[in-house]
């Protein structure tokens, strides 16, 4: 059995745990964020492509039906990032992460129709068990109101941040048949920056005015969680099931809460139904992406 993939799935989930903690660390706009950490990562992977040849003829002859499909991933990454990074101005990083970490309560199922991946029973309780640790976490957190950093607002937006990524890895599992990791990368992250650029024009994002540290963190935020962390992470999607992957985000939420717990510019302890849901909510990821032999 290869075991590159696996490595590479490791090393993408380490990386992408830093996400949220260097997003609290920055002083810009949400959409300011998503947009610059796009736009970096692709200059990141732009030498691949005027480089490579190989890279640049296979984007030529992607088919069109396949191109178009890119592009509206293209546009789920960006809702993806502009939900999720909004969310961490409303919410804590235990939270915010665990909620967008829930997505294979969506990929499970839909999985299961379009991939011919079967859910076990197991699976199927998993997903329930999900919804309610979702249930306790966002519900209970409301009602503590200013005794917590967690609002309504901040966890709906992380749990439609977590659906987009949902829709991204189910586009990418099934797109990442046929492309390399360097084209689809490229153009899926060029689109999404586009979509990301046009977002903060829209909503009067800062652009210009960004702090020389806020450039520094965007550009560990491109290396690290864009070029080590989703990029990677779209390479194994090839080699790996796509419920695997999905389970695999698990190690997300739990290194993000430990550096927002160690870290002193953040400090932030989550409260107990943030604890007991999202224990519930890991669990039940986990129990949705075993695979089994019995099928429902």
């Amino acid at each position: 059995m290869d075991k590159k993939p696996y490595f590479a799935l490791f090393i993408s989930i380490v990386s992408v745990s830093f996400a949220a903690i260097l997003i609290k660390l920055s002083t810009a706009e949400p959409l300011s964020i998503a947009f610059y950490r796009l736009l970096f990562t692709v200059l990141l992977i732009l030498p691949f492509v005027v480089f490579f040849k190989k890279t640049r003829q296979e984007i030529k002859k992607i088919p069109f039906r396949t191109l178009l499909i890119m592009i509206g991933i293209g546009f789920i990454l960006a809702a993806h990032f502009a939900f999720w990074i909004t969310s961490l101005n409303y919410t804590s990083v235990a939270s915010s992460v665990i909620l967008v970490t829930a997505h294979p309560i969506l990929v499970g199922p839909v999985s299961h129709f379009m991939f011919k991946e079967k859910l076990s029973k197991i699976n199927s309780i998993g997903i329930i068990a999900s919804v309610i640790g979702v249930i306790i976490l966002v519900m209970g957190n409301r009602q503590l109101g200013d005794q917590t950093i967690d609002t309504l607002e901040g966890n709906i937006l992380a749990i439609l941040g977590g659906a987009m990524a949902g829709l991204y890895i189910l586009g990418g599992r099934q797109v990442r048949k046929t492309v390399s990791v360097a084209s689809y990368a490229f153009i899926v992250y060029s689109i999404s920056a586009v979509v990301l650029l046009v977002l903060c024009i829209i909503f009067s994002s800062e652009l210009i005015k960004i702090s020389v540290t806020d450039f520094e963190i965007f550009i560990v935020m491109a290396i690290v969680a864009g070029l080590l962390g989703h990029t990677l992470y779209n390479w194994s999607l090839k080699h790996i099931r796509a419920s695997l992957a999905s389970v695999a985000l698990l190690g997300e939420p739990l290194g993000s809460t430990f550096w927002a717990m160690l870290i002193p510019a953040i400090g932030q302890i989550p409260s107990k139904y943030t604890f007991f849901g999202g224990a519930i909510i890991l669990i039940g990821i986990y129990l949705t992406a075993r695979k089994t032999k019995t099928l429902v």
